[in-house]
């Protein structure tokens, strides 16, 4: 009888300690379009969108945001914002730096009444990036 507590304490620990693990979330583009500030601190119209067919991967275990464009961009988050979850609107929002040690704000917002159509921002304070993206995995 006693071997069999063992083992059974044995496999109870095992399965205890096994690591769960977040899978990255992978995001396909279909267009992107920017805007930058003026000279009087306002911003300027949103550009026509263009097809951008790259991959956005999130990785929370990493704390890393990549798109993978013909030059990759590389975001490493410093801070996970209050997620806003409204019926039009869920937004996740991060605090980054990019590669190049620059501070911006990434939003991960899902519009609800369009058809939960999905859009990456990336605000910095002089230009805006917008992706038109769909979930990958």
């Amino acid at each position: 009888m006693k071997p069999i507590k063992i083992l059974f304490l044995l496999l109870v620990l095992g399965l205890g300690l096994q690591k769960s693990s977040a899978q990255p979330i992978r995001f396909k583009t279909s267009s992107v379009s920017y805007t930058d500030k003026k000279s009087d601190n306002t911003w300027n119209e949103w550009s026509d969108f263009v097809d951008a067919n790259v991959l956005i991967t999130l990785d929370a275990k990493k704390d890393l945001i990549t798109i993978n464009s013909a030059e990759v961009q590389s975001f490493k988050i410093k801070a996970y914002g209050e997620i806003e979850d409204t019926d039009e609107v869920n937004i996740v929002p991060f605090e980054c730096m990019d590669n190049k040690f620059s501070k911006c704000k990434i939003f991960i917002i899902t519009k609800k009444k369009e058809n939960n159509r999905m859009q990456i921002y990336i605000n910095y304070n002089e230009v805006k990036f917008v992706y038109n993206v769909y979930n990958d995995n």
